[in-house]
Parts: C-alpha cells; structure tokens; sequence
C-alpha cells in the first residue's frame, strides 16, 4: 500500500518536470496512468478476434501451418493514430508499454480460456546484430506482459540463425523468401519440454504472418508434436 502511495507521488514530481505523453493524442499523462491516457486506451481499437470462430488471423495461417488458436489484441493501420503505439514499443525505446499492452489482453483470454491448456509463451527473437543495434527484443516484453496473465513461463525456443534485410516494403512472397532459414528450433529448451506442449509464439504485429510462420515451421519440422498457437499485440487490416 505504501510503495504504492510512494510510486504515484514519485510520479506526480517527475510530471511536473519531465511529462509523459500518451502516444496516441499527446496529452500529458497523469501520474496514475500508464503508457496511454485512460480515454485512448478505452478507445483502443480492440479486434475481439478471440470471440469470433475460425477469425481472420486463424484463416491467414490455414492450410500452411497447423495453429491451435491465433488472435491479436488491436487493429494496425499504417498512418493511425494507434500506429504510434506499435512504433514506439518497436522503434523508440519503450518495449514496457508492450508488456502492459499484452498482459491486459492475457487477462481478457485468460477469463474467456481461449487458448487452453499453454506450457509456454515464446517471443519471436532478434538476431544477435539486430538485438545489439536496437537494444531490446520487443516480443520478448509482450511475451512476458501475456506470460504473466496466463501464469506460464516465457521460454526462448527458437533463436534466430540467419540475418535478414527488413520486412517492411516487401511484398507478401517477398516475406516468406526473407525468413527462409532464418529460425531454428532451441533444442536446449525444447528438450525440457513435452512432446505435444502447446506454445505461443508472440509478436508485436502480424501482416503477412511470414514471420510467425517461419517460426512455427522452425519448431515443427524438429518436433512435429509441438501445439502452436500465435499472439500479435497488433494485427494489420490487410492481414487476411
């Protein structure tokens, strides 16, 4: 009770001298706010594809990947306001907002048991020279937002193996040639777990779903028993 007193008095000084603003509408945040005002984060503009059988995402990955359950927690749409979000997590040093994001919507799927019995949440990684110029690996900070809501465990079981140029410009087939080789089963990890576990592979925002889906064909060609389900903070409206 009394760090949490401390903490909000701590942050009602810095605001005064340092303010934090909401991504999304620039308003400077009050100190017992978190990454986005109350107003913005209330409009989020959540998908509810957890709600919805066979959703849009389930359908983008249908017939290439075999994926237990998939959903993202808000709509991406380059130019938005909402976009700020998703760049600032990826581009600006700010992955924590990522994980306050993604344990908000665990709470939600936790409640409604979409994804079921999981043994654990797996972030997409970053190659080891994309990791030492950006600093962090923001699926890595969603993983542990959801990991947290669910109550399993964050495990890095696959590891990026290749370097490759940026998705972003490329077309769809373009991805798909991009992430050829570029992951590879963590056979350390994997060999802890059960032949059947059900993982989630996390990240940030799903397009093509190239990059998920490497990862999920790194896991399964080595361990072919393996349940996959996919978690995206964002999901683009072209997607399917």
């Amino acid at each position: 009770m009394m760090t949490s007193r401390l903490k909000y008095l701590a942050n009602a000084v810095l605001d005064v001298f340092m303010p934090r603003l909401c991504p999304v509408c620039g308003v400077a945040l009050m100190a017992d706010e978190r990454h986005l005002c109350r107003k913005c984060l209330a409009e989020l503009p959540r998908t509810g594809l957890h709600s919805i059988d066979f959703n849009d995402m389930e359908q983008l990955f249908a017939g290439k990947v075999p994926v237990e359950h998939a959903t993202g927690y808000f709509w991406y749409e380059k130019g938005s306001a909402y976009a700020a979000v998703i760049h600032d997590i990826k581009y600006h040093n700010c992955p924590d907002m990522g994980t306050f994001l993604a344990e908000k919507a665990g709470k939600e799927l936790a409640m409604c048991g979409f994804y079921g019995d999981v043994d654990a949440v797996v972030p997409v990684p970053l190659h080891r020279h994309k990791l030492a110029q950006r600093g962090y690996n923001q699926s890595l900070f969603i993983a542990r937002g959801l990991a947290k809501a669910l109550g399993v465990p964050v495990l890095d079981a696959v590891k990026a193996v290749r370097e490759h140029s940026t998705q972003t410009r490329k077309s769809a087939e373009e991805r798909l040639r991009n992430t050829e080789g570029m992951y590879a089963a963590n056979s350390k990890v994997m060999s802890r777990l059960p032949a059947d576990a059900h993982l989630i592979i996390v990240d940030d925002v799903v397009t093509t779903g190239a990059t998920l889906m490497a990862c999920a064909r790194a896991l399964l060609s080595d361990y072919p028993g393996v349940k996959i389900s996919l978690f995206t903070l964002s999901v683009a409206r072209l997607a399917n």
